[in-house]
Formats: structure tokens, sequence, C-alpha cells
């Protein structure tokens, strides 16, 4: 699913009242219906206090179009007018005016603290005060009345973006932004939904669609992807009847040290488990007896270290090595490591310390093969590319970090985020329980195990994130959060890539109503 930029959003807005020969207004009066239709079919008719607060742009035109319909079909409904500018947009003053000719009670005009209502916990509050167009923080009573929302506890659902979250730059004052239950979000999500710094200011979000013109909507590049099962199918390759291993790529993992061996034993057993045909491990001596009789379809090739790597020299040809799991960052590996970049040629996926070690001497950076892939918990990522004051300028050096190196860069989080030079890729899938030792030493074995088996680079990176995430949520349902760990992961790869064929479960009205179709 595209994304779509502020600026985006409005030239699709104007393309789509040109090419459908509508208003703006009527472009609003749909937005506002399909709120009410959101709300109606949950509320069915329901007499919960509802206070619907309108700012004085666009987005409170929307809140007056869902305040008439929601008085005109009999709920329990009262209007505000935050009236925090002089200035009005034409299509909101349009709908002030028709709000009053459905009722009696005039929208109440709000300009200080004096005039706040009272409302309760059992309550519902809609926030259609500031959309995607706002660019300052808000004035200080209008601040005081999100917090009057957030101490009441009342549900609060936000319409497009909970007011006072920018679309491209950070929050200033966390105090004066909406902290919305449920965002209604008008034909794509917003990238702040998926940020750590702003993911907060909503619970949940979905997307309603408002008909922008199609050819617009398929047409348009954007800067970022979502990224969910109907984005990585196209991606997957299907095995044919009479393939065999060498079909599908050698991968090595390079790394472990003395009491880290496991890591590299989880990275391999996931690059198999991903599909990779072949797999060899180099790893220091005091890790071959433990790997060979733990993992006996992995090939084994120590370093002549008993401790650690400390000096990389085969004679096999892997397709893909990951490297770097595991494996220390002593000056003998650093050495070994320096010289084994000056003469590589085989495409990497760099991870953990061989990311550190990177990021302890960065003239090796230019050694990398191009389209390499590092993947950086928060920690090694501002090594790697120096500290960051908010969630956008640290997608600002990422993205000039992989346009400099050309290289693919994965920020992991709640919500990872693959960056390639200028576009984003965020995954949908994982959870909490991910948060455990090994888990990126297993993501590490799986991109490596999908380069293998012939998936560029970019591709891989995807459709590893995904697959590795989709598996955790399968993992899930048998161990919860707590007791979930990497090896979980890696037994329900599988599952993973039945679970891409599979179709979604419709709830029982909806099987009734293709039923009654067919």
């Amino acid at each position: 699913m595209k994304l779509f930029s502020k600026e985006q959003i409005y030239e699709g807005d104007k393309l789509t009242t040109e090419r459908q020969n509508i208003s703006s207004t009527d472009l609003m009066e749909r937005a506002g219906t399909q709120i009410f239709n959101w709300i109606h079919q949950r509320m069915q008719g329901a007499q919960v206090p509802i206070h619907v607060f309108c700012g004085i742009g666009n987005n409170g035109g929307d809140g007056l179009v869902l305040a008439r319909h929601l008085i005109t079909h009999g709920y329990n409904v009262v209007t505000y007018i935050v009236n925090c500018s002089d200035k009005r947009s034409k299509d909101f003053l349009i709908n002030y005016d028709r709000i009053k000719n459905v009722t009696k009670d005039w929208p109440k005009m709000l300009t200080c603290q004096a005039d706040f209502p009272e409302f309760h916990q059992d309550d519902i509050i809609v926030d259609a005060v500031f959309g995607i167009g706002l660019n300052r923080p808000p004035n200080d009573w209008v601040k005081e009345l999100f917090q009057r929302f957030r101490v009441s506890k009342a549900f609060t659902l936000s319409i497009d973006i909970p007011s006072g979250v920018y679309t491209d730059k950070a929050i200033e004052d966390e105090n004066a932004v909406v902290h919305a239950n449920y965002t209604l979000s008008f034909q794509s999500p917003k990238l702040v939904f998926f940020l750590p710094e702003t993911a907060k200011y909503t619970v949940q979000w979905e997307v309603l669609d408002i008909g922008i013109d199609r050819d617009y909507l398929m047409q348009t590049e954007t800067e970022v992807e979502l990224i969910s099962k109907y984005e990585v199918l196209p991606l997957y390759k299907p095995r044919q009847k009479f393939a065999h291993k060498g079909d599908f790529g050698h991968v090595m993992i390079l790394g472990g040290s003395y009491g880290k061996i496991g890591a590299v034993n989880l990275a391999s057993r996931a690059a198999l488990s991903s599909g990779a045909g072949l797999v060899t491990a180099y790893i220091p001596k005091c890790g071959y007896h433990s790997m060979q009789g733990s993992l006996p379809e992995v090939m084994v090739i120590s370093d002549e270290n008993e401790t650690n790597i400390s000096n990389i020299s085969f004679d096999i040809e892997p397709n893909v090595i990951g490297v770097g799991v595991g494996v220390g960052t002593s000056a003998e590996t650093a050495k070994a490591y320096e010289a084994f970049l000056k003469k590589n040629k085989t495409p990497l996926v760099v991870d953990a310390d061989g990311i550190n070690l990177l990021s302890k001497k960065k003239a090796l950076l230019k050694l990398l093969p191009e389209q390499s892939i590092l993947t950086p918990h928060p920690k090694e990522l501002e090594r790697l590319v120096g500290k960051w004051p908010d969630d956008f300028e640290k997608l600002k050096k990422v993205k000039a970090f992989s346009e400099k190196y050309n290289v693919i860069v994965l920020i992991k989080g709640a919500n990872s985020i693959t960056v390639y030079q200028d576009k984003l890729y965020i995954n949908t899938t994982g959870n909490p329980g991910m948060a455990t030792a090994g888990s990126g030493d297993v993501l590490t074995g799986m991109i490596s195990g999908l380069i293998a088996q012939g998936y560029e680079s970019l591709s891989a990176t995807i459709f590893g994130v995904y697959l590795h995430g989709r598996s955790a949520d399968i993992a899930l349902e048998d161990y919860g959060y707590q007791s979930l760990i990497a090896s979980h992961i890696i037994e329900t790869i599988g599952e993973a890539y039945i679970d891409l064929f599979k179709k979604p479960e419709q709830p029982p009205q909806a099987e009734e109503e293709q039923e009654q179709q067919e």
C-alpha cells in the first residue's frame, strides 16, 4: 500500500475534483459521510453522548459533515467550533451553514478555557480540529482542550490524523497533541502512524476510501510503501518439479566467538528453513563440534583460532555471506574482517558486530559490495549514522547513508523499515515477543537464504522481514509474548510461507452474504 505525502494528498484531491467533475465541497461531503457510515455501522443509533470538535479548516469541515449526519439520524450529538483563528476555509463555511439548517442547536463556539464543555469517560469525543495541513503548535487554550480530552478518558476518534501531529516533522510538545483511541485516515495511512515517537498518538487506525481518482492512486510514485501479504506475494518464487538443492544457492554464515556460537547456529538454521539449498558456517574452532552435532544439515569450516575469527579463508563459492552474528570486535577479528572485505565480491548481509566493526572504521564502508544489506538495531544504527534528535531526522540520515554507500539499511523496530536510497518500505508483521535474544540472528539467516535462492537484495530484505515477523506472529499463538524465543520463529517459517496463500477468514455475516450472491 502506498503512503502518500501531504503534498500528494492535496494533489490527489485537486485532480479528483477535476476528473470526476465534482466540487471540493462534494469531496468533503463524501469524506464526512464515510466517517458517519463507519460510526453508524458500529453504534446503530445508540444514545451515547457524542462531542464533535471541529476546527475552522477542512478537517473541521469534515467534522461538520459528520455532525450533520449524526443529527439527522437522531444521535445524541453536540458540535463545537474550536475558534483558534480568523481564517476559515471555504468548505468549512459552506458546511457550517448546512448544519445550521438541520438543527436549532447551532455549533457552540470555543474561544478560551471558560467555554470548555463537560464530558465524561462514557462519552465519545470526535477530534476534527486540525488535519494534515498543521504546521505550527496550537494555541495554549487549544492545548488545554486536548489535555481535557485525555484526562476525561472518553473514547477519542480522530479524523484523518490526531490533531497536533505533523505529517513531516517532529512534535514540539506532546501535551499539545490529541491522544486518539482510533484514527480514521482518508485513502491511505500516514507515515507518522508507524514511527516510534508518533505512533503512540493513535492506538489503532483504519483507512477509509473516499474515492480519490484511481488512476492518480495507481500511477503516483510514493516515497513510502506499507508492506503486507499482498505486497510480498508477487515477490514469491515458486519451486519447479525437477529443482534440486543446487538451484537454491549456497549461504555462508560467518561469525561466532567463544560463548556466542549459538548466534551462528540460529542464523544457519534460519537460512536453511527459509529455503537455501546449502549452508556453510564459518566459525572459530571452539564451535566446531557443537555446530556439527546440533545442526547436521549445515557444513562447517573452522578458523585456526580457538576462540574467535582471526583469518578468513575458504575455497568454496557461496552466493551470499551473512556476516557478523556473534563475531565479536577483538583486534584480531577486526583485522581479519578488513582483509576479508578488501578481497570479497560476494553479496553481504551484515549484522551485529559486523556493523559495529564498520562503525569503528568507517572507511571500510566503501569496501561493501553494492546493495549489501545492513540490519542494525537502534544502538548499532546510531553508531553507524550518528545520533538523531527525532525520527524524521533518523530517516533523513539513513536515506543519505544508503545513497552514499549504495547499501540497503534495515531499521529494526516494531514496524521495521527497509531503506534503500530515497525509498522506505514499512513492515506490518511482528510483535513484542520478538524482543528476545537471537531474533536478529534469525533474520540475518532468512534474508541470506532468500538471496541464495535468487531474490534481489531489496526484495529479499522486504520479503525476509515480512516472513520473519509473520513467523513470530504464528509462534505467538502457542507461546505468548514472554515465552517466545528465537528458535520458535525458525520453527514457524514454513507456516509463514503457507500462510501467504491462505485466504483471509470471513466473518459469518460475510459468508452468508457470499452464499446468497452465489
